[in-house]
């Protein structure tokens, strides 16, 4: 028997909303008993890391630690059609042939973070000591975050999982995996309000010689170097205090930056003394610095990447006159970074439980003040500039949603249930130890839950359609289709 997935996509990746179509094909060579046919729409955030060296490195040494979430999990059953007559486990035969058994799932905006690993054991696998959860403990409501992937580290990933169940337990049960590349819709903009910057300072000195040649003895040469590198600066610069510039990266506030756009960076150089030479832009670089905290249990470790967005140098550019008076700002032109996009492999800012992403945008402005002269040298420096940044997904949430969002704020009757207390001998949320004797699992719901927006309830969005207008491409590292990578006891 051979059973294979095939999925409908009409875009490079899904979003919140999107209908997920496919079917089922089942080849059967010879007549086959069958109990039931399902299909699983699932996201997991899986991490695994090497867990630190104890006091006693012959018994502590370092091993395996991994830790799993579930964030999604729909369950459908394309075979045998609901037959309320049939008794408890029956059993199909299905002739020799192909068959095809359609299916469909609804993207939801919030996932469950199903905290898996809080009560731990140690098991074996693959001749190492793994932990692995037993019971489930807290939640984490929140967006569902894009589909990420560091090999053998850690994924974010979201795949159609369909599985034929026969009722002897001796025979294999088919399966067969799709992944799926996921971007959440954005959360709703605030208006914007001001500017976001970031500013550095420096200044030039006026008497700048070349660096002294090495001596040689019996060198005329040498000799009228040395003489030329005593004689002092003309009046003209040496009475001059440093020349003093500040410079400007900004951003509206609030500081987002969004994925397949342009940057709406401002990059302004202000003079905030005389000066009575030249200033000269020289390169220029702008890059997107992405970190990612990676946790499994008590063990975390932040992984960087970065984008380089534009990179220029030799530019010689002038940047306003030497006749310029104090407080003169000069504004560098956009030419230089629009039109360069984030990259498609850039994926939004997320937080979910073990597993997130944080951004800071870093410009280097090379600058040189004074001309090349006889006798002279003009000196430069490179400036480097942060910013904390958010990097939203570019899928914009539909009107209707927005409209939904704001009724849902201001009517006290859509708000969430009251929390449970939570009794004092159950662990706190995120507690990643052993409970103690006789201590319980907490609730679904416990005090010091992380909810999402009011506005992307499940119960909201679920008549709403799916999006119809432009995404940006996304195109996150490719993982391998089936089972994880990542190591583990038992797959859910």
């Amino acid at each position: 028997m051979q059973v294979r997935l095939i999925l409908d996509q009409p875009h490079n990746h899904f979003t919140n909303l999107d209908v997920i179509t496919g079917s089922v094909a089942l080849q059967v060579p010879v007549t086959t008993s069958v109990s039931h046919i399902n299909v699983k729409l699932e996201g997991e955030a899986r991490t695994r890391l090497m867990s630190p060296p104890g006091p006693d490195p012959r018994r502590d040494r370092p091993r395996p630690v991994v830790e799993i979430h579930k964030l999604l999990y729909r369950v459908q059953k394309v075979f045998p059609p609901d037959d309320p007559s049939a008794g408890p486990g029956p059993t199909y035969l299905i002739s020799p042939g192909n068959y095809t058994y359609p299916f469909q799932f609804k993207l939801p905006f919030n996932n469950s973070c199903n905290n898996q690993n809080t009560v731990a054991t140690n098991v074996s696998f693959a001749g190492f000591q793994l932990e692995v959860a037993k019971n489930p403990t807290h939640h984490v409501k929140a967006t569902l975050p894009p589909s990420i992937y560091y090999p053998g580290e850690a994924e974010i990933r979201y795949y159609v999982k369909c599985t034929v169940n026969r009722p002897s337990i001796l025979k294999e049960n088919p399966r067969a995996f799709c992944n799926l590349a996921f971007v959440p819709i954005e959360p709703p903009r605030a208006p914007t309000d001001g500017e976001v910057y970031a500013r550095r300072q420096h200044q030039f000195i006026h008497d700048v010689h070349p660096p002294a040649l090495p001596e040689r003895k019996g060198s005329a040469f040498s000799d009228i170097m040395k003489r030329k590198s005593s004689t002092p600066s003309s009046p003209a610069t040496a009475n001059l205090p440093p020349a003093r510039w500040s410079i400007d990266a900004r951003l509206p506030n609030p500081a987002i930056l969004t994925c397949g756009q342009d940057i709406p960076l401002k990059l302004i150089i202000k003079q905030l003394s005389e000066r009575a030479e030249p200033l000269f832009l020289e390169t220029l670089q702008i890059e997107l610095v992405g970190h990612t905290p990676v946790r499994a249990h008590e063990v975390v470790r932040t992984e960087n990447n970065s984008w380089v967005i534009t990179s220029l140098s030799n530019l010689n550019q002038s940047i306003g006159t030497p006749s310029d008076p104090v407080g003169t700002e000069t504004e560098l032109s956009k030419e230089f970074w629009y039109g360069h996009n984030l990259p498609d492999t850039v994926a939004p800012s997320f937080v979910t439980c073990n597993i997130a992403r944080s951004y800071e945008l870093v410009v280097s402005v090379g600058l040189s003040y004074g001309a090349p002269k006889a006798g002279m040298h003009n000196q430069r420096i490179v400036l480097q500039l942060r910013t904390n940044v958010e990097v939203y997904s570019g899928i914009t949430p539909p009107a209707d949603l927005l409209k939904r969002m704001e009724a849902q704020a201001q009517n006290p009757a859509f708000d969430h249930p009251p929390m449970q207390a939570q009794p004092a001998s159950m662990a706190p949320p995120g507690y990643s130890g052993p409970l103690q004797p006789g201590a319980q699992a907490p609730p679904h719901n416990v005090s010091g839950m992380e909810d999402a927006p009011p506005s992307y309830e499940d119960a909201v969005a679920t008549d709403l359609p799916p999006l119809a207008g432009a995404r940006p491409a996304y195109r996150p590292p490719t993982a391998p289709e089936g089972e994880s990578t990542i190591d583990e006891k038992r797959r859910h």
